[in-house]
């Protein structure tokens, strides 16, 4: 199976192997490859016809040969559109429209099972990576000892992902949910679970970083010059007004009058509490018609147990450890790399971080960020911050929302026909050579057993 997961500011390309066999109903999926497409999202493409479907062909070209060609015919293929793409619709229906067009025919060129191009709600991204989460963990099912799918019986674990124009909180809860919009109920292997989930829309890293850009130009003027106290003291760029008011998250915050083609230079400072300041009234945490709130007036339990972060959480907390040497596990820890990080100079960084040289001026609000969103916006304390594991991969696959979609689906997929499966999974394999290796260990002993008894009767008769 193959699933496009078309996000903001990239897309990637997964193949899942699914052998049919369905335990209460969902497929037991495990991911085979993934290549990920150079150059931006799908929605990037948008004032450049044919753009979108050319920038896909080089992955689904790698795809054909990972893929047996007795298969191919055999492969469904998915594409899942995220919140670049959700901006887009915003902004423009019909673009969004076409680009899905666009990349469904190119999809169709190819020998798969093309199921259909669509854009997932901010609610189903999050639930599918609460899913793909818990599923890597063996939290929903694990193959036994005894060679069969089992129940292992535990809690689940919540999902924190952080992409580049939303971000998305899901967990499991008992607690009353007093907006009925934000709970998702999903059945997987024949359980039932009650989620928490909701997306912010315009929080994902690329539209923050755009939003308090957009902050510092209204508040400052849109002059020729704009200070940054997230950005670097030793560090500066000119910027067009185009690239920072095009998207919806920052188009009520454009200058009057307007030129798009007018560039700035926005210079840094390196001030972490001017940084935390301007950063924090991004957020609104004023209003709250429910008994609590996270910010922007959104419902939200208490946070409880154990949670993955995944995405540019988890890029960002390897970039604070990097830099600063602190690994990031609690609360004040996490302020104290994100202090240092702020109050270093570009050259700094760039000395500790070579490869990241084009996105060094933006670790210091990207920290800040996480820093306002977790401690204060989804209240995670001294007791629930250690509890969060931030991680890229679970083995060897990629945790974001692609797999709790596929394994979504494969509910609805129906299963192949006998003769088109393999005899025996590559885990019945494994047991049953096990199993011969034991009988044949138990074997020879005992046949050397007897050789010894026979030849010690032979020496006592001399």
């Amino acid at each position: 199976l193959l699933v496009l997961d078309a996000g903001s500011s990239h897309t990637a390309v997964y193949i899942y192997k699914w052998p049919s066999d369905k335990q209460n109903g969902t497929g037991i999926v495990t991911q085979h490859s993934e290549c990920h497409v150079k150059g931006g999202g799908i929605s990037s493409y948008a004032r450049e016809k044919g753009g979108a479907g050319r920038s896909l062909e080089p992955c689904l070209e790698q795809v054909l040969k990972d893929i047996p060609k007795s298969r191919h015919h055999l492969t469904p293929v998915y594409l899942g559109a995220t919140a670049g793409m959700r901006l887009l619709n915003i902004a423009n229906p019909t673009q969004s429209e076409e680009i899905l067009e666009e990349v469904g025919n190119k999809l169709r060129t190819y020998p798969f099972d093309f199921r259909g191009a669509t854009i997932l709600s901010g609610q189903e991204e999050g639930a599918y990576g609460w899913v793909t989460v818990n599923y890597l963990l063996e939290n929903f099912i694990k193959y036994g000892f005894v060679g069969r799918w089992l129940s292992p019986g535990r809690g689940t674990v919540g999902a924190l992902d952080f992409g580049g124009a939303s971000t998305q909180i899901s967990f499991e809860t008992s607690d009353t949910v007093e907006d009925k919009s934000k709970v998702m109920e999903l059945r997987l292997y024949g359980q039932d679970y009650r989620l928490y989930t909701h997306s912010f829309l315009c929080y994902g890293r690329d539209q923050v970083l755009l939003r308090l850009l957009a902050h510092f130009i209204k508040t400052q003027g849109a002059g020729p010059h704009v200070s940054h106290p997230c950005y670097p003291a030793d560090f500066s760029v000119s910027v067009k007004l185009n690239k920072v008011f095009d998207s919806p998250c920052t188009a009520e915050q454009r200058p009057v009058p307007y030129s798009p083609q007018d560039s700035l230079t926005v210079f840094g400072t390196g001030n972490y509490q001017h940084c935390l300041g301007n950063m924090s009234q991004i957020f609104s945490f004023d209003k709250c018609s429910f008994s609590e709130c996270s910010f922007d007036g959104v419902f939200q339990p208490k946070v409880r147990g154990n949670f993955m972060a995944f995405s540019a959480f988890f890029y960002t907390h390897v970039f604070l450890q990097r830099t600063t040497g602190i690994t990031v596990t609690t609360p004040n820890l996490l302020v104290e790399a994100t202090q240092s990080v702020c109050n270093m100079s570009f050259k700094e960084m760039l000395v500790k971080a070579p490869d990241q040289k084009d996105r060094l001026q933006d670790y210091c609000a990207a920290s800040v960020f996480i820093q306002v969103l977790m401690l204060r916006g989804y209240g995670f304390d001294e007791l629930s911050f250690p509890r969060i594991s931030f991680t890229k991969k679970a083995g060897d696959t990629s945790i974001g929302w692609a797999l709790g979609y596929m394994l979504s689906l494969s509910s609805l997929l129906p299963e192949e026909r006998i003769g088109l499966r393999k005899a025996l999974r590559h885990e019945s394999w494994t047991g049953l050579i096990f199993l011969f290796v034991f009988l044949l260990l138990i074997g020879t002993g005992y046949l050397l057993q007897k050789t010894y008894q026979k030849k010690k009767g032979c020496d006592s008769v001399i």
